[in-house]
């Protein structure tokens, strides 16, 4: 909540969801959130994941790797598949969608809000792009200008609803591709009268290089994302220095940027990538990597912002430690 649901970390849901953003229907639910998927979710920027995200929830391509069933492939991948003069992303999506069908209680909250909420973002190739071209009018589709707190792979909504609710002084984006798992959000946000809610529906890496303008975001979450535990998957993975350096570009000088996952071989990724990226970013809490004798050394305390839901329980649940990560913009 590029995402990924195991979905985009994202949260927990009646249905599952892709985590940190182009689409693969399936009849079978999608998995909860890891960023930028959830289902109960499984970025961006992204949308949720969870460690159980196999290989059927893919399209496989030829090398073994799953793809976007949005992105192109074959001749088209290959001249990048973009209109003349665009230069289509040639990295792996980190997340993948399922089927779109909404139920009805989330179909009537698509229908009230959607168009009120979900930003109309013009698109180059699939449905998940951004126009690089494109900018986000902050005042234009907030009705002010305030600090804006950014979740990749959003999921169902549950941590970035709760924040908005209690942060009202700040807007929030949420970047999740999953469209039930956006319509679960646009339910969970009119429930609460929250009003500082957007939804961008689009591939996070794009959102944070075309959309956002350099240094515009407050905080940026990346809750839960797909670990793509395969090593032939491991360059899916959302958290990489390619995307440590977009998330520098759009936080503000000491802006937070606050990751959690419960894979803990992902989890140490995660912290080699931004302790790497020590020109940009410094660890809020520095220290030891953590091992079998000291499984708490390194990691941030559970951040208090970040509500339990019902993804992170089924983690604990099933013996996996999540582990929460803080680094502050230079």
């Amino acid at each position: 909540m590029e995402s990924s649901d195991r979905t985009p970390d994202t949260s927990a849901h009646d249905a599952a969801l892709p985590d940190s953003a182009g689409s693969a229907p399936e009849s079978s639910p999608a998995p909860e959130h890891r960023t930028e998927q959830p289902a109960e979710a499984r970025a961006a920027g992204a949308a949720p994941s969870s460690s159980e995200h196999t290989d059927a929830d893919a399209t496989p391509t030829n090398d073994g790797a799953p793809t976007d069933a949005g992105a192109p492939t074959g001749p088209a991948a290959a001249t990048g598949g973009a209109p003349a003069g665009v230069a289509f992303p040639r990295q792996p999506y980190s997340f993948v969608r399922r089927g779109d069908r909404l139920s009805p209680k989330r179909q009537k909250a698509w229908d009230e809000h959607a168009d009120e909420w979900v930003l109309d973002i013009p698109r180059v190739m699939t449905d998940t792009s951004v126009d690089p071209a494109y900018r986000l009018d902050r005042e234009a589709v907030f009705g002010r200008v305030a600090p804006v707190v950014v979740e990749v792979g959003s999921g169902l909504g549950e941590a970035i609803v709760a924040h908005a609710a209690a942060h009202p002084e700040l807007d929030h984006l949420a970047v999740e591709v999953y469209k039930p798992g956006v319509a679960d959000l646009l339910m969970k946000a009119a429930q609460a009268g929250v009003t500082n809610v957007r939804v961008a529906q689009a591939n996070a890496p794009e959102v944070l290089e075309h959309m956002l303008e350099p240094g515009s975001v407050h905080e940026l979450w990346v809750f839960f994302p797909d670990p793509w535990h395969k090593t032939r998957h491991h360059k899916r993975r959302l958290v990489s220095p390619g995307f440590a350096e977009l998330a520098a570009r759009v936080l503000e000088p000491g802006g937070l940027w606050r990751l959690a996952t419960d894979w803990q071989e992902y989890a140490v990724v995660m912290r080699e990538v931004l302790d790497g990226a020590d020109a940009d970013f410094e660890n809020v809490h520095p220290g030891p990597l953590a091992d079998d004798e000291h499984p708490d050394a390194g990691w941030a305390p559970r951040w208090e912002g970040r509500i339990l839901t019902s993804f992170e329980r089924k983690a604990t649940e099933a013996g996996r430690i999540p582990r929460d990560l803080t680094y502050r913009r230079r």
